[in-house]
Parts: C-alpha cells; sequence; structure tokens
C-alpha cells in the first residue's frame, strides 16, 4: 500500500487553512470541546501558535492522510494537544488537554 509523504512544513499548512478559513470540527471533536471545556477559539489560537509534536503524529492506513499532533497553550494557560487531518479542507479531529 502506498504511503503519502508527510509534507515538510504541517504547520505551515495548517496556518495556511486557518488564515483562509478551510478547515472545519469533527463532532467528534466539538464532543470532546464540551467534554474538556475549550472553545474553537482557544484551539485555533494552539493551532496557530503551538508546535508539531512529531512523536504523536501517524499515518492513518485507512485514510491514506496524515494526523498531526499540534501541542501549545491557550491564552490562558491551559496545555492543549489538537489532531488535525487534510483532505480539501483541514479537519480538527480532536482536542486533548494535557496534564502534567
Amino acid at each position: 500500500m502506498k504511503r503519502l509523504h508527510e509534507p515538510d512544513n504541517p504547520l505551515a499548512k495548517i496556518r495556511q487553512h486557518i488564515d483562509s478559513g478551510r478547515y472545519r470540527v469533527s463532532k467528534h471533536a466539538i464532543k470532546r470541546q464540551s467534554e474538556r471545556e475549550v472553545n474553537l477559539r482557544n484551539i485555533l489560537y494552539v493551532l496557530t501558535h503551538g508546535f508539531h509534536e512529531e512523536q504523536k503524529s501517524l499515518f492513518d492506513i485507512a485514510f491514506q492522510t496524515w494526523k498531526y499532533a499540534i501541542r501549545g497553550r491557550t491564552i490562558d494557560g491551559i496545555e492543549l494537544r489538537v489532531i488535525v487531518g487534510f483532505a480539501e479542507e483541514m479537519l480538527i479531529i480532536t482536542v486533548i488537554r494535557v496534564t502534567k
């Protein structure tokens, strides 16, 4: 099975999609937002200011696409990991509060 190559700079691709409004939030992510008390503004902030957590990113064989883990702190200091994937637009798959 052929694997797609991971983009050299997923953060740049993420930021382009956010800037152009080419993203949507999955039903799963909406549910997690509610459970974890995280709003879309915080998610977008982490996606534009966070870092690519490469060890948590993976290739999804079923969908033949990369899922990227982006980690960072919100303006209020909440540490999040946001998982995104790409088709024609960026899909915010889930959001996780990271605890230490």
